[in-house]
């Protein structure tokens, strides 16, 4: 068969265009990537039903850890504290709780800190915290200031793994890009084992913060938090609180599909899965996913990375029930 060029030339464009290597395949006996997973404790019985659905998904994958978190204000602190627990006591999983440095002095979150250490809870992911909606943030009069002093204060309470937040693009109230990156420096010094950063979307942004790091002599893990999004819209508020920018491309590929849930998830496992791919072919090994306690994107693009599931042991003097079915919320 002959090929044309043609009047337009299209096929000589094509072939004269710049060549890119492909995405590195796992090569036979390479260890896929470290996961971790992070949930939000529950408001409702209905709630708790769908996280524990997401948590029986996501416990045959094996992850490093999962972490819960702490709302604004610390407002569920006591939610969070049962979730932990209950992990502990019924899975397989090695939980992280959030603790935050907002709204209690320091021998009241020292108290929470033992509780956690004596429930055999081991790992911290240590914050400032975000004030209520509408307030900023003031340190209590007898509490930890920041994060850096959260981490010395875990320390003397015991030898926690520690986990802190990073900001790719930088801390909404942080003075410049160049004094949050001296605080992160501050709380990985204090004790502090790696940082995990707010999600992003450009993935050069986050390789651009990587060489300032090292730049500025970090060394630890700077691990990257990975959102699949599947509601634009949600995802653009979420941004606008947290300082993430959204590329307009990523508007582009979500347009037209408002009324399609099933494309929307097609194009968010497309959009993160191209992302962690990426990632990987920059020499990056461990992911951390904020799974929204939806699992099946998380799933779908552990997948994709090699990760496959293995039957989880029991945990010990526990039976592991199955949790019920909870219909997933509209997207």
């Amino acid at each position: 068969m002959t090929l044309s060029l043609g009047a337009s030339g299209v096929l000589e464009r094509w072939l004269t265009g710049p060549r890119f290597r492909p995405l590195p395949n796992r090569s036979p006996g390479t260890p896929p990537p470290l996961l971790s997973f992070e949930f939000f404790p529950p408001r409702t019985k209905a709630l708790e039903a769908q996280l524990w659905t997401c948590i029986r998904r996501l416990e045959v994958l094996r992850p490093r850890f999962v972490s819960v978190t702490y709302g604004a204000g610390g407002a569920t602190q006591e939610r969070t504290h049962a979730t932990v627990l209950r992990l502990v006591r019924e899975s397989s999983l090695v939980p992280a709780a959030h603790l935050t440095c907002i709204g209690a002095s320091r021998g009241e979150i020292e108290v929470i800190a033992r509780r956690y250490w004596e429930a055999g809870v081991r790992h911290i992911v240590a914050l400032r915290g975000d004030p209520p909606a509408g307030s900023r943030y003031q340190p209590h009069a007898e509490g930890f200031a920041f994060a850096a002093d959260l981490v010395s204060g875990l320390r003397r309470v015991g030898d926690f793994e520690i986990s802190v937040a990073a900001y790719p693009e930088t801390h909404p109230e942080a003075p410049s890009p160049r004094t949050d990156l001296d605080n992160l420096k501050r709380k990985l010094d204090a004790g502090a084992t790696r940082a995990i950063t707010q999600y992003f979307f450009d993935t050069s942004v986050y390789l651009r913060f990587l060489d300032r790091c090292l730049a500025a002599g970090i060394t630890a893990p700077i691990v990257p938090g990975i959102m699949p999004v599947s509601n634009y819209a949600q995802a653009l508020r979420f941004s606008a609180l947290c300082g993430a920018s959204v590329p307009g491309w990523l508007g582009e590929m979500f347009e037209g599909t408002e009324d399609d849930p099933e494309i929307r998830r097609m194009v968010a496992l497309v959009v993160a899965a191209e992302q962690v791919r990426l990632l990987q072919a920059n020499g990056v090994d461990e992911f951390h996913f904020y799974t929204l306690n939806r699992p099946d994107l998380t799933y779908a693009i552990a997948h994709i990375l090699g990760v496959r599931p293995e039957a989880p042991p029991r945990a010990s003097g526990a039976l592991l029930p199955e949790a019920a079915p909870a219909p997933e919320p509209s997207p």
